[in-house]
């Protein structure tokens, strides 16, 4: 294996402090005098795990000629990202890297995901208290892709899979794809599905001009399709035991799945074959959990009327600054027990991700 703990790269957040009526967030100092947030519910101490966290390997991204940037922390020293978690008050980080290799051959993507996962791995056993992470696959290669992930989760370690929302313009409800599932399945993974925007036409066009639309928009609806194909085009059917991690809430489609539940009555020509439940009930079932990166306490209390507290994990999105108070957000949502803030704060990842 190759020396890649100077190969990952993160960027620094802030962070607040709140409390909830069933628990609370208090400060610990450090050996070195830094502070560390501790979250304990009913009293009792309880491990947090933000599963959304992202990285970088330059070295992965040499193979392509892309340059390095958001790298302010390199994994040669872990300190200033752990103290950012500390801050957080996250105790476990689930690293992921966006995919950016869907268009390469087999050679540069084998060469890619090899360091990646590599790199990943090294930095989860030096601090294997603080980071586990989703093994990268090249989809747009399905053999390929199995045989990176019976080796990143039986050789290496990682804990998961992580993919984007479409492959090159290909859905991931593409029948090709299917080894791929079918292997997470077996093995029991999640699959952290991140999107990249939605394509070319509609960004060069309607979602130009002031507000970064592309990622604002872009990137909740980018999920919002993934998820209907992967529905209405039988895949988690055809994949019982696969379990998908659909960030940002889910996009849009738990806000609006009642319209494609709608849609089977009234066009019942236009929709087959029919998936085997109802697409609000894919919401509440054991395939589809969601991060909370959605902002708001009542935007978090929605989502999880519309589908379940234990199908929801904190995420944080970090580097990228959309937010970095998470764990308030869980604590300030109204209507949660004290189990509902426990799941979601970390006893769900920690279950589905091994810990």
């Amino acid at each position: 294996m190759r020396n890649g703990l100077a190969g990952i790269g993160f960027v620094d957040c802030g962070v607040r402090r709140s409390a909830s009526e069933n628990g609370s967030v208090c400060n610990h100092s450090n050996k070195d005098g830094t502070q560390r947030r501790e979250v304990s519910i009913d009293g009792n101490r309880i491990t947090t795990v933000d599963i959304h966290a992202h990285c970088a390997v330059p070295d992965a991204l040499a193979v392509l000629g892309y340059p390095t940037e958001n790298t302010k922390l390199l994994m040669t020293d872990t300190s200033e990202r752990i103290s950012t978690m500390d801050a957080q008050g996250i105790d476990i980080s689930a690293l992921s890297i966006n995919p950016y290799w869907y268009h390469v051959d087999v050679d540069a993507a084998e060469e890619i995901i090899r360091i990646q996962n590599e790199s990943l791995a090294e930095i989860c056993a030096a601090h294997s208290d603080r980071f586990v992470a989703f093994a990268s696959i090249a989809l747009q290669h399905p053999k390929l892709a199995v045989e990176q992930i019976e080796y990143g989760i039986k050789v290496l370690g990682l804990r998961g899979v992580n993919i984007g929302c479409s492959v090159e313009g290909d859905e991931l409800s593409d029948q090709k794809f299917d080894p791929v599932w079918a292997k997470c399945d077996e093995m029991g993974l999640l699959v952290f599905m991140h999107p990249k925007g939605v394509g070319s036409e509609l960004a060069e066009s309607r979602l130009s001009g002031s507000g970064v639309l592309t990622n604002t928009i872009g990137n909740p609806l980018d999920t919002t399709i993934a998820l209907s194909h992967l529905i209405f085009e039988g895949t988690l059917d055809r994949h019982p035991g696969l379990k998908i991690c659909a960030v940002h809430g889910g996009g849009y489609f738990a806000s609006y799945a009642h319209r494609s539940d709608a849609v089977i009555k009234t066009f019942p020509d236009r929709v087959g074959p029919l998936p085997k439940k109802k697409p609000t009930q894919y919401l509440r079932d054991g395939q589809l959990y969601f991060d909370t990166i959605v902002f708001d306490p009542e935007s978090l209390r929605h989502l999880i009327t519309q589908t379940r507290p234990d199908k929801i994990m904190m995420g944080t999105d970090y580097p990228y600054g959309w937010t970095s108070t998470e764990v308030d957000l869980v604590m300030n949502t109204p209507g949660l027990s004290a189990e509902d803030r426990k799941a979601i704060l970390g006893g769900t990842a920690a279950k589905l991700l091994g810990l």
